[in-house]
């Protein structure tokens, strides 16, 4: 799975870097000059998100490094699922936040990142905590970390230059290039989703298998209906939701099996074949 994810994850540095020249040559009603200064922006984000992504996720959640005495009972969790897992130790991370959730993030093993929020540890109980952990560190496992961390980067990447279309001056350009900033403003954003749908859901599954395989899956499948219960009554209404499929669950809701447009699958049917 890993060497598969790896080359999932060059092919789609490639198209997401295509739609970027595609949008400057739209955005330049054809002049090449244009395409090539978006090529260049991909290859600079391309290169920055491969060796710099934990930091851009950490830096844009606030999260912090948790403290080893504090935070004692998490490292140890951490280190004993990545020994499991037959990968070096993650760093750990807590951001300040009263809902419960997680994510992973980095390059893969080695270079990787587990951040959970504070509410995550107050809501769960310590086998619970332990499911999400393990879920997390399958991703990195998988090397599931770094092909979402490009998603959700490209996908804020591409909602800001849609924006650019909206007030760029089009009294400058020819019919082409506004026919093709309108089709951009609409059709970018539901593209970026569609790349976040895409990548999150196919991915759900193979991490949730992979902490049943570190932890007990009933705790896992525990957490997730704690977590998916506390999204339904309280869902967050503020946020990056580029990032919504990097999480253990949709922080803004919608992960139910009547949300068409979901970045994660039907909790329901996550809980059902954890409990089987």
């Amino acid at each position: 799975m890993s060497l598969m994810n790896t080359a999932k994850t060059g092919m789609l540095m490639a198209l997401l870097g295509a739609i970027l020249v595609g949008m400057g040559f739209m955005l330049g009603s054809g002049d090449p000059s244009f395409a090539f200064i978006f090529l260049i922006i991909a290859i600079i984000l391309n290169v920055g998100i491969y060796f710099f992504s934990d930091k851009l996720v950490i830096a844009s959640t606030g999260a912090k490094k948790a403290d080893p005495v504090i935070y004692a009972k998490l490292h140890a969790m951490v280190e004993r699922i990545s020994k499991k897992a037959g990968i070096p130790k993650p760093g750990v991370y807590v951001i300040n936040r009263r809902d419960p959730n997680a994510f992973a993030t980095g390059r893969g093993p080695g270079h990787a990142v587990v951040a959970v929020h504070t509410g995550l540890l107050e809501i769960l109980n310590d086998n619970e905590v332990e499911g999400v952990l393990a879920h997390e560190i399958a991703h990195v496992k998988n090397r599931d970390i770094l092909i979402s961390t490009i998603a959700a980067v490209f996908a804020t990447a591409i909602s800001y230059l849609a924006w650019m279309f909206l007030f760029f001056d089009s009294g400058r350009r020819s019919w082409v290039g506004i026919v093709g900033s309108i089709l951009v403003m609409i059709l970018a954003p539901v593209a970026a989703m569609l790349i976040q749908m895409a990548i999150s859901r196919t991915r759900e599954y193979g991490a949730d298998a992979g902490g049943a395989k570190y932890s007990n899956p009933l705790y896992l499948a525990s957490a997730l209906e704690k977590i998916s219960g506390n999204y339904q009554v309280h869902p967050q209404r503020e946020g990056n939701k580029s990032m919504a499929h990097m999480y253990i669950s949709n922080p803004f809701g919608g992960d139910n099996i009547k949300s068409l447009f979901s970045t994660h699958p039907p909790m329901k049917e996550r809980v059902k074949r954890l409990r089987g």
